[in-house]
């Protein structure tokens, strides 16, 4: 490798040593989320010092593209002026098989990103003579190298500064000491994230093999058209029946089914966008089609799936097809409002006999227009605050972990519960930005009681349809590096309901929160066939139980259908917590059943300390 201007390089050696495999225990043991990440069968632990001249260091698998093929090694420009910091980040990397160099002028950052063309930049937040925000303004604002992922290696605890630097335009902070693992992991999610962008920044931004637009770039596509002039639609097409479909021809059987129904989908769209947004769910967005045109549209793509069979396995099927659809001229404000409706209409398209429904808006009684008032004003003025429930393991256990729960904080004083908020507030698009709160709220809260030696681990919930935001991962690693919390200390909760309709996009929030050690609840699980699928298919950490299950224990069958749904978890690895625990038999039988936490009155009511005392616990 031929160094940049003004830099330096210096090759690392790697030495791999097996990991225990985690026993089930009373609380997820350290580092418990890393048995999703790509290297855990075989981690690599990089030696610090220098390397010897023998043996070499070890032959390391390059990284490979999506279709198959080898792609060059990942490249990181490495700007750093302390000499030991500068060589620890270069052997690590190296180690790991990427390319990097190092810079330790200010003045010569630029020439060497023209030098050396890398995919990532890692710069400490101290430069002597321009300091990491000002280079990182000087970055963004080139035009060649503006859309370079920039990442701060700091030992700053200050979060303004953090915050500063990333709204200059900084994508992530590590916090010195770092871990090489985690180095490693968070600057190869990062740099196969940024080629994706540029391959279709580049291309046409369709995939290869159904010719459909990627959903990064549909998703692109109505961020640029919304909010517009409100002429065209969008119409969800969901394939029914997908677990018993998935159950009778495999996985690879099923791939090529829907891939199949993908260029049915595309022909029926006729020249309009299509792209697909989960594994059973594609989105076509129709840029010309008047409004009295939408049912006669949506029946066709219907019809496109139904009409005629197809073939699998030497076997004929006929798919049938559920599509909710939504104008445009509902006058949305950002795309992710217009894709809300069209998702409302296809909940509703499930219950029709025609399996066809458009969205209307919902008529807000006087009440309900103002409780969204009231919300909106609780967001300006900062009146949402948290409550915490614990999260008691029930074979006891010292580990401290709550469930966070929103209130509304009236003009009067009083607080109000989320329930009697929540539904107006959805109907008013206001899910991201209370999410956005919650989630600043919490990590408030995590920063504050590590800085007090008292660590928690939360759960926190959020809309899948946040989560499915372009940008939104990025937001959570960011301000969870601004304030120095550790991934493993945050649960992103999401709701079932939701995530399978946006599972897709849930696997890519994922892949960007493994590596910081983040994990994922599934929030009122409850089995059957499309939801034991996505336990499968998410690197979950946790599921939460319906609270059907703890509502209904008296009930056999119910019982029975809870301890499946427990075994079924467990099989895969996953925590299981009971909730709304109200007395003491509903806590012995769900003991009894297999769950691994309770939550709940019975254990404390939510309150808005975090002092239950879990050294002590006894269920």
């Amino acid at each position: 490798m031929s160094a940049a201007p003004g830099t330096r390089s210096l090759a690392g050696t790697g030495t791999t040593a097996p990991l225990p495999v985690p026993a089930r225990a009373e609380f997820p043991p350290a580092g418990y989320w890393r048995r999703w990440c790509e290297d855990a069968a075989s981690p690599v632990s990089v030696r610090i010092d220098l390397p010897p001249a023998e043996p070499p260091p070890p032959a390391v698998t390059p990284p490979v593209a999506a279709d198959g093929s080898t792609e060059a090694p990942y490249r990181v420009l490495v700007v750093e002026d302390d000499l030991s910091q500068a060589l620890f980040a270069e052997s690590v990397l190296s180690g790991a098989g990427m390319q990097a160099a190092v810079v330790s002028v200010a003045n010569e950052v630029m020439a060497s990103l023209d030098a050396f063309r890398p995919d990532l930049v890692l710069m400490d937040l101290h430069i002597p003579g321009m300091d990491g925000v000002e280079l990182t303004n000087l970055i963004r604002n080139h035009e060649a190298h503006g859309h370079v992922p920039i990442v701060f290696l700091t030992g700053d605890p200050d979060p303004e500064r953090q915050f500063e630097a990333l709204e200059t335009g900084a994508d992530d902070f590590l916090t010195k000491p770092v871990r090489p693992r985690h180095l490693i992991a968070a600057v190869q999610s990062r740099v196969r994230r940024a080629r994706v962008l540029q391959r279709e920044r580049s291309g046409s931004g369709r995939h290869p093999v159904t010719g459909l637009y990627t959903r990064s770039h549909m998703l692109q596509r109505l961020n640029s058209v919304i909010p517009g002039d409100g002429k065209g639609a969008l119409y969800m097409v969901e394939v029914a029946g997908i677990g018993a479909l998935r159950d009778r021809y495999g996985y690879a059987g099923l791939e090529q089914l829907l891939t199949d129904a993908a260029g049915r989908i595309g022909a029926a769209a006729a020249g309009h966008a299509v792209s697909r947004l989960s594994d059973s769910i594609y989105l076509v967005h129709a840029a010309g089609v008047a409004t009295d045109q939408l049912p006669e549209s949506a029946r066709a793509l219907r019809d496109a799936l139904g009409r005629e069979g197809f073939t699998v396995n030497d076997e004929s099927v006929r798919l049938r097809a559920f599509v909710g659809y939504t104008t445009l001229a509902h006058a949305y404000g950002d795309a992710s409002s217009a894709l809300a409706a069209a998702e409302r209409a296809l909940r509703e398209a499930r219950a029709q006999p025609t399996a066809v429904a458009g969205y209307q808006p919902p008529r807000q009684r006087d009440h309900d227009q103002a409780v969204a008032e009231s919300v909106r004003q609780a967001l300006a003025d900062n009146r949402f605050e948290l409550a915490f429930q614990p999260v008691v393991a029930v074979a006891g256990g010292d580990e401290a972990q709550f469930q966070t729960l929103l209130r509304m904080r009236r003009d009067d004083g009083s607080l109000l519960p989320a329930a009697e908020f929540l539904p107006a507030a959805d109907a008013a698009d206001l899910m991201h930005d209370i999410d956005a709160c919650v989630l600043e709220l919490a990590v408030t809260v995590l920063h504050q009681r590590a800085e007090a030696g008292k660590p928690v681990r939360l759960f926190v919930s959020q809309s899948a349809r946040s989560l499915a935001r372009d940008g939104h991962a990025d937001h959570v690693l960011g301000m969870l590096a601004a304030y120095g919390v550790e991934g493993e200390r945050i649960v992103i909760d999401v709701r079932q309901d939701e995530a399978l309709i946006h599972a897709l996009a849930l696997r890519e929030f994922c892949d960007a929160m493994v590596p910081a050690g983040v994990q994922l609840c599934l929030g009122q699980y409850q089995s059957g066939r499309e939801a034991d699928a996505l336990l499968g298919q998410l690197p979950l950490g946790y599921v939460r139980l319906a609270s059907r299950y703890s509502q209904k224990l008296d009930d056999p069958s119910a019982r029975d259908a809870m301890r499946e749904a427990i075994e079924r978890a467990h099989r895969l690895g996953l925590y299981v917590i009971g909730q709304q625990v109200e007395d003491p038999q509903a806590a012995a039988t769900l003991w009894m059943s297999g769950v691994d936490f309770i939550q709940g009155n019975l254990v404390q009511q939510a309150a808005g300390g975090l002092d239950y005392d879990f050294d002590h616990s006894v269920l």
